[in-house]
């Protein structure tokens, strides 16, 4: 059966580590619109912005976007997206929902695509994306999570077995930077957000491993390149930085 997506980017102003991130402008333009063109240049299906906040409706809407508001209250993206889903699809036409962060302004619409080939395989419940590490600091660096997946030679998708702020797995082979891009079937997002928090989950910071822990199947494809992800006032003069050039 042909999938049918729909493209959600949760996003806030309330982060702790960086309030206000989404209406950071760069090159002119707000940095949740900078998400919203890449997903819609992506051309998997109709892109919506779950807003917590008013303001962030606002641009998304002056820019010819589609925002929709959700509780501001959420802890995560994915119970955002969730709720933003069922207010705007209550009958489940879109049967995937992709999750787009809405701070990885320069992600590549190639990425967004591939995040849904994983799902071609039915038993798959969650896709998700991963590029080979290259940058010797990156393996024990604690911000860059490592998904582990037994990819063989020549194999573009694998099994996620785990994800981890560590290095690994041991010994010699590549390992792989985990990119935050989620492509959900739709009852495995409505699954995933009722399950309780998981004990791994907690240990390592990682949303994803509540699914795991839970049974669920997470499946890898590798991509080519790690797009920038807008976490401090640096990050962000960097992609001003690229996105101006």
């Amino acid at each position: 059966m042909t999938p049918n997506p729909i493209v959600v980017i949760p996003a806030r102003l309330a982060a702790t580590r960086f309030p206000d991130k989404p209406l950071a402008e760069i090159a002119g333009v707000p940095m949740i619109v900078h998400v919203l063109r890449r997903a819609e240049e992506a051309g998997v299906g109709p892109v919506v912005v779950a807003a917590g906040d008013a303001a962030i409706a606002e641009v998304v809407r002056a820019a010819g976007g589609e925002a929709v508001m959700t509780d501001p209250g959420h802890l995560s993206g994915s119970d955002r997206i969730a709720e933003a889903v069922a207010t705007l699809d209550p009958d489940g036409t879109y049967d995937v929902v992709v999750n787009l962060q809405g701070d990885l302004p320069t992600i590549e619409p190639g990425a967004v695509k591939a995040c849904l080939s994983p799902l071609e395989d039915q038993d798959v419940d969650i896709a998700t994306i991963a590029a080979e590490i290259t940058v010797e600091t990156e393996l024990d660096d604690p911000n860059v999570v490592k998904a582990v997946a037994g990819f063989g030679p020549g194999e573009r998708i694998a099994r996620a077995l785990y994800f981890t702020r560590g290095r690994a797995p041991s010994g010699d082979g590549k390992l792989y930077h985990h990119i935050g891009l989620y492509a959900y079937r739709r009852q495995a997002l409505e699954r995933f957000v009722a399950l309780p928090p998981g004990v791994l989950e907690g240990r390592e910071r990682l949303e994803q491993l509540r699914a795991l822990e839970a049974g669920m199947r997470i499946d890898v494809a590798l991509v080519d390149t790690v797009p920038l992800g807008v976490d401090t006032p640096a990050d962000l003069e960097l992609a001003r930085a690229l996105l101006g050039a």
